[in-house]
């Protein structure tokens, strides 16, 4: 059978009539429905799973799921302008937010838009929301020490940069103060921090900015909120809009440091989401991908490898290395240093200054009575590196900050600790563990030997010395200091309500008279045997004038 030219050009015609309406629905949508800040759109045939919808009233909104018949959208911000029949507009962007040095000292919604009243953020450089994590081999080990400047947390569960270290606890155990402790310490440090303000209300918010532009640290730190009054898909989007933010500075050879204060509220809004948007309840009817949502921000935590090439001697800049080979991370300069040597004095190894960056996280999670094994947090401690546990009891009889030791762990440990500091820590490690269980089964003894007795009289010690006010956090050098008095038997002698004032008065005594000891720990990081005379040295008068007061 044969077509006829007739047949054929009237085809062409049809075809040519439906194109409009086919590009129409290709493009555009309308909404069948919308509620609690999820849209039904028919139409939208090539929308991309995370694209940015133009809704009407500049309404923006995120392409969730895509269905046989529609695409289900979650719309960011009020959707009273939204209507059923209206019509909705692809944008052809993934989700995308603004980054760079405009960013530090603002406060931003999830959108990364300004809400801090300071005008627009002017920046050239945007990066998209949703990125895969770094690979295994564009990594290096943590080695390197992010100081919280608290004493419990740098001896015994240490952090370095690159690490994911989870704050948990049950509500008001001080969780968000460990955090805003470790930004203000970063005073100094080349830190970049970001805190992530998820489902909090806008007066806590509003409190922790003020307290971080009191101690000066809003200088190199954002705040990225997403409040208790905002739309769950604001809420669920907020820490990926801080760790891309956060992940510019660790591609550009700099450390970051990224607070998200709270995980748990996220999981909430994204159940919220996926029930909205039809996805089938799991486990506490939390959807089958939640582990995912937080894997993913995580992953993205990182300590990047060096990068080196072999190059003249008279190529310093980076960019004209020409096609001199690549070597990552330390066997790469290994590799490097064995191609200097076969070719000879004219070369000489170049380093990558965008290289060696790091992004540490600092997730929070809040449980009920204490129960760290609910389904949130059991995912969030299989992520991270390790967990700093907070707990009510020890709060509310006085130790701040409520670290559980027991149940605290970094999984670096030492790798994130200076010579000096692991030095004393072990001792302060195996004191408190043999405390613990001393007292355990010493409340049920009615006499005690005397070497029972000292331990226990050195563990209260001991556990007096690790409190810490709140926004007073410790350089690493003095708590270097009292640690060792208190491990070394120093302390045994004194009173433990007069504790506080020994240490406060030691670090003036020694920062007066025997400044060397702290200028020796900080240049060489090691508390070394001249150090360590020294440090006895001023232990012994100090011990010695403190005894005398009244």
């Amino acid at each position: 059978m044969q077509l006829r030219a007739e047949e054929i050009s009237s085809i062409i015609k049809k075809q040519i009539q439906n194109y409009e309406k086919a590009a129409l629905t290709t493009e555009t949508g309308t909404v069948l429905s919308v509620g609690d800040g999820i849209a039904r759109i028919y139409g939208l045939e090539g929308a991309m799973a995370g694209e940015l919808l133009e809704f009407p009233g500049n309404l923006m909104g995120l392409v969730l799921n895509l269905e046989s018949d529609n695409v289900g959208a979650a719309c960011f911000g009020d959707v009273t302008d939204v209507k059923e029949g209206s019509v909705v507009k692809r944008t052809g962007r993934i989700l995308d937010v603004p980054v760079g040095e405009a960013l530090i000292g603002r406060v931003v919604n999830a959108l990364g838009q300004p809400v801090d009243g300071k005008g627009p953020i002017q920046t050239p450089h945007r990066r998209r929301v949703e990125l895969k994590a770094p690979g295994i081999l564009a990594r290096q080990p943590v080695k390197e020490p992010l100081q919280t400047g608290i004493k419990a947390i740098d001896a015994m569960v240490p952090i370095g940069r690159g690490q994911r270290e989870l704050i948990i606890g049950d509500r008001q155990t001080g969780k968000t103060a460990v955090a805003l402790d470790t930004i203000i310490n970063q005073k100094g440090q080349n830190v970049h921090c970001f805190y992530v303000a998820i489902g909090q209300k806008q007066s806590t918010v509003a409190s922790v900015v003020d307290k971080l532009t009191q101690f000066g640290a809003m200088e190199y730190t954002t705040v990225v909120t997403a409040g208790a009054s905002e739309t769950a898909p604001l809420q669920f989007i907020a820490p990926y809009t801080g760790v891309t933010m956060a992940e510019y500075f660790r591609d550009s050879g700099r450390h970051a440091l990224c607070v998200y204060d709270d995980l748990s509220k996220q999981a909430v809004a994204y159940r919220q989401l996926s029930l909205l948007l039809r996805r089938p309840p799991g486990r506490e009817a939390y959807p089958g991908d939640v582990f995912y949502i937080h894997s993913r921000l995580l992953e993205r935590a990182a300590k990047m490898a060096d990068e080196f090439v072999v190059v003249k001697k008279d190529v310093t800049d980076w960019d004209k290395h020409g096609e001199a080979k690549v070597y990552k991370g330390e066997l790469g300069k290994h590799a490097a240093d064995e191609e200097l040597k076969a070719k000879g004095g004219e070369f000489h190894v170049l380093r990558n200054p965008k290289s060696g960056g790091s992004l540490t996280a600092l997730p929070v999670i809040e449980t009920q009575a204490g129960d760290v094994s609910a389904y949130i947090p059991t995912n969030v401690i299989s992520i991270t590196d390790g967990q700093i546990f907070l707990e009510t009891d020890l709060f509310n009889s006085g130790v701040r900050p409520a670290i559980n030791v027991g149940l605290s762990v970094s999984r670096v440990g030492g790798s994130a600790q200076i010579k000096g500091m692991k030095s004393v820590a072990g001792k302060l490690k195996l004191e408190l563990a043999q405390y613990r269980e001393m007292a355990a089964f010493a409340q049920f003894a009615s006499d005690l030997d005397k070497v029972t007795r000292d331990q226990l009289e050195r563990g209260v010690r001991l556990v007096e010395i690790l409190k810490q006010g709140q926004y007073v956090p410790l350089v690493v050098e003095k708590q270097i200091v009292i640690i060792y008095a208190g491990t070394r038997g120093y302390i045994d002698g004194i009173e433990v309500g007069r504790l506080a004032a020994y240490e406060r008065g030691l670090h003036d005594f020694i920062e007066k008279k025997y400044p060397s000891v702290y200028e020796s720990i900080r240049t060489k990081k090691a508390l070394d045997d001249e150090t360590e005379k020294t440090l006895k040295k001023a232990l012994d008068e100090y011990g010695t004038a403190f005894g005398k007061k009244d």
